[in-house]
């Protein structure tokens, strides 16, 4: 019954300050076949994207300290991650933030909730490209 069981396995980081989000992410990509890295918010995020090289991440766009749009865009100022893909996550469906999201860098956006299907969607969709970048 699982799509993704068809795709690679992809090393995918989820930063989102809302436990619930965090925890629904990952029993979905887990059931999808995937590795799930988790971040509570935009510096936990940078670290763990430097210590663990993700293939593809999702990422709140509202967050305390430091937001979704600065996580994005300190991320794809380094080099080394400029080609990793990022979904943007949010509980707004404007379109001046889906704008602004891909200013800094992102390639899509969900808007929470979203379905497992969305997820693994946008994991099979940006997995072959993390998978190529690396």
């Amino acid at each position: 019954m699982t799509t993704a069981a068809t795709g690679p396995t992809v090393k995918v980081l989820v930063v989102d300050d809302s436990n619930t989000i965090r925890r629904s992410a990952e029993i979905f990509l887990k059931q999808g076949g995937h590795e799930v890295l988790l971040a509570d918010d935009g510096f936990d995020a940078l670290s763990k994207v430097n210590d663990y090289q993700p293939q593809l991440i999702f990422c709140d766009i509202l967050m305390p300290k430091l937001d979704g749009y600065q996580t994005v865009a300190i991320i794809k100022r380094n080099p080394h991650f400029a080609g990793t893909p990022i979904v943007m996550l949010s509980s707004k469906d404007g379109v001046f933030d889906k704008a602004r999201g891909r200013m800094v860098g992102c390639q899509d956006y969900l808007t929470k909730p979203f379905t497992k299907d969305q997820l693994l969607q946008a994991v099979q969709q940006f997995g072959s490209v993390a998978s190529g970048a690396q």
